[in-house]
């Protein structure tokens, strides 16, 4: 769809400021810098009120790029090793969703939320998926919107300063080495990924402008035949415009549209958080998982946020996407039986949160 002259210059002014804090990032030597520091610079002038434009396209875009550099990752061996870690994928998914029941418990108390609302803002299962589920069972979409977002954007700056501080990583069967850029190529390499993108996005699964790159890529990685590398400047590009997408959410009116809220959702985070971090190193006990991979995997962030982090900082992408797969699909299978389940334990025991 085309921009009218107006809002494409504005959207190009907002490229370039989040461009600009993407640069100052990373020449301080933050980790993930061109996506964080782009995020902070449009936040900075969301809530400055300049209002920054983030065009819809911005994301599916990066989305698109950031898929087809994951999917490379998935070779024979990996998909074996990740079949082999199934159990604890699985396990790992269970525990994230009841972490984000008990959760909900303290932040329904912390917000004044009624425990419906609370409990989909809590469970990690993803913006999209947990907006859509929380609609169908009559919470507060704003309320869970904004709780989810801000955790994200918490997660998002985080993570990435956490897994630093482990060092390098060792190598494992996870690792990934990337195909040489052949510039023939890598047109026909986009030119199928995007038309994944497209065709998943037909289906009304989640992630399609991620997971139809990834699903193509993955196909032509395993077939030995990944066609071409991704050029450096073009994945720190869809950084740069994920970031945006991100900071264009956090403007004065959506941050401070409940303080209270904003508090507990801080909190929420450093919870999610710590339960997070006891699953990781449950699974790296009994699985033998690699250790920052694992907790990138049961991180309470976004899988696709969580994937840049992996592979920007050579983190093992394929588990890091396996974990969060699985707890998407046991949250969309699982938690609305759960929920029904917890809201009948509250009205039949007088377990209110609020109590």
């Amino acid at each position: 769809m085309w921009l009218s002259p107006g809002v494409a210059v504005h959207a190009a002014a907002t490229l370039a400021l989040a461009a600009l804090g993407g640069f100052a990032a990373h020449l301080v030597g933050i980790p993930l810098a061109w996506m964080i520091g782009a995020m902070i610079a449009v936040a900075a002038a969301g809530v400055a009120s300049a209002r920054p434009a983030a065009p819809a396209e911005f994301r599916p875009a990066a989305l698109i790029v950031l898929g087809t550099g994951f999917g490379q990752a998935f070779t024979q061996p990996v998909l074996a090793a990740l079949a082999e870690s199934l159990p604890a994928l699985v396990l790992a998914g269970f525990a994230s969703v009841l972490s984000g029941l008990v959760v909900s418990r303290v932040t329904a108390r912390a917000s004044g939320l009624d425990s419906r609302t609370a409990f989909f803002l809590s469970v990690p299962g993803g913006i999209v998926a947990m907006v859509v589920l929380a609609a169908r069972a009559g919470a507060s979409v704003p309320a869970v919107t904004l709780g989810q977002t801000l955790r994200m954007v918490l997660v998002v700056l985080a993570y990435p300063m956490a897994m630093a501080v482990f060092g390098t990583p060792g190598q494992d069967v996870f690792s990934f080495t990337p195909p040489p850029v052949s510039w023939q190529r890598l047109p026909v390499l986009f030119a199928l990924t995007v038309a994944g993108a497209f065709l998943l996005s037909h289906t009304g699964l989640a992630n399609p402008w991620m997971m139809g790159p990834v699903s193509v890529s993955l196909a032509l990685a395993v077939a030995g035949m990944p066609l071409s590398g991704l050029p450096a400047a073009l994945v720190d590009a869809a950084q740069v415009a994920m970031g945006t997408s991100l900071g264009a959410r956090l403007t004065r009116e959506f941050l401070f549209r409940s303080r209270p809220l904003l508090v507990a959702s801080v909190v929420n985070m450093l919870l999610l958080s710590a339960f997070a971090t006891a699953i990781a190193l449950a699974c790296v006990a009994l699985a033998q998982l690699p250790l920052q991979a694992t907790l990138l995997g049961t991180a309470p962030g976004g899988m696709p946020e969580m994937a840049i982090t992996a592979k920007v900082m050579n983190l093992g992408v394929p588990l890091v996407l396996g974990f969060h797969l699985v707890r998407l699909l046991i949250c969309n299978l699982f938690v609305p039986p759960l929920w029904r389940a917890y809201s009948w334990a509250e009205r039949t025991l007088g377990l209110s949160a609020g109590e």
